[in-house]
């Protein structure tokens, strides 16, 4: 049995790196860069107004109210391009550029215009509402690393920079594979003994959430050669990972690691010093990384996110590839297993003093996915440690 560290760092070393391709920004969200991204201009490419008013030389308000000659219009897209001079104003709107010779903006609110004047009421002072060329970043400079993951705030910036397209990592293809005699469709009645097949479409979706391809395959029941089939099927369809669940703890019917033996596998560690999730297996058959996850659904999620989402991420050269981590305050006591590192779920809010707080979700071991449902982190326990309430614990971010 070795460390949830080791194990990780087992997993890493394994992983390669996929290659790229290119993609329009529409398609790009959940991708990871594959390449730098930088400014091919100032923004703003000018000295840019930040309100619809009249732009001025600051000197020429001191003594508001004051009246000044209107001698153009700058709008958005139409800017005023003559120099102005002492005791001319120009009249502006939000977004535009600001003329050569002025050097402050005031608000329209602040004037009254007539005959082809503008009575300026405050004072105001060199650069009010004015956003300087370059001020929000200089032409070369990088906007995102290779490596980051694509989110939606980051469309606008790449399309303003010219971005049509972007270089990204290829997405994995993963395949997934149930197994145990007691599991039937979802869309079917369980019968005596028998329930539905939680996990692979639960795993489907935490797969594509890293940015991967999932096929899932044909579920099979306690049966060696059956497995072992669906387990080749799998790597001769050209799979990055395989991600197995059930059947990989020691009793009559778990037959996950016989399987993989039976096909040459390469089995790095089989048993891993954690609480849920112990019995986890992870495997190399060709080119392919194999993971034998747990079959309790909690289990199967918990060490997928530790382990499979580690490998999924790695292959894209994500920069972050494990959950973001954190730290929260606990609202009651949690306890880890005697010899095992330990992750619960938790429920995270904010306290009315602004303080993150992760109150322990009351759940009743590795098959309560009911209980896991409300968790969006995991709460870590060290070994033996029991956490009293109030002190602050490490968190990762589900």
């Amino acid at each position: 049995m070795i460390s949830i560290s080791k194990a990780s760092a087992i997993v890493k070393r394994e992983t390669v790196s996929l290659g790229t391709e290119n993609v329009r920004i529409g398609e790009a969200v959940g991708r990871v860069l594959a390449e730098e991204i930088r400014a091919d201009s100032d923004m703003p490419p000018f000295d840019r107004s930040q309100m619809d008013g009249f732009s001025m030389r600051a000197s020429d308000a001191k003594s508001a109210p004051v009246t000044l000659k209107i001698v153009g219009e700058s709008a958005a897209g139409r800017g005023w391009h003559k120099t102005l001079r002492s005791g001319e104003a120009v009249r502006i709107m939000t977004g535009a550029p600001v003329p050569a010779g002025a050097d402050s903006v005031q608000k329209v609110e602040l004037t009254s215009e007539s005959d082809g004047t503008v009575i300026v009421k405050e004072p105001t002072e060199k650069g009010r509402f004015i956003v300087g060329k370059g001020a929000e970043i200089r032409k070369g400079e990088r906007l995102f690393r290779s490596g980051d993951a694509i989110s939606e705030t980051m469309i606008a910036t790449l399309a303003a920079f010219g971005y049509a397209s972007v270089r990204v990592a290829d997405k994995p293809l993963v395949s997934i594979l149930s197994t145990g005699t007691e599991i039937v469709a979802i869309e079917k009645q369980p019968g005596r003994d028998q329930i539905r097949n939680s996990n692979s479409i639960m795993l489907k979706v935490l797969a594509e959430q890293a940015g991967a391809r999932v096929k899932l395959l044909t579920k099979t029941g306690d049966d060696l050669a059956k497995l072992k089939s669906r387990i080749s099927a799998g790597v001769d369809a050209g799979s990055d990972v395989v991600v197995i669940t059930g059947g990989v703890s020691v009793g009559k019917y778990d037959l996950t690691k016989a399987a993989l033996r039976e096909l040459g596998a390469e089995i790095f560690f089989e048993k891993v010093r954690l609480r849920p999730g112990k019995p986890t297996v992870f495997a190399r058959l060709g080119k392919t990384l194999i993971f034998g996850l747990p079959g309790n659904p909690v289990s199967a999620a918990v060490t997928f996110y530790l382990f499979a989402r580690v490998a999924i991420m790695k292959m894209q050269g994500a920069s972050q590839i494990g959950l973001r981590p954190g730290f929260a305050v606990l609202t009651s006591g949690a306890k880890a297993a005697k010899e095992r590192d330990t992750y619960l779920p938790a429920k995270l809010s904010t306290s009315r003093e602004g303080v993150l707080v992760a109150e322990p979700i009351r759940w009743h071991g590795s098959s309560d996915f009911v209980g896991f449902a409300g968790a969006n982190a995991l709460l870590f326990v060290g070994k033996g440690q029991t956490l009293a309430s109030g002190s602050t614990a490490r968190i990762l971010f589900l």
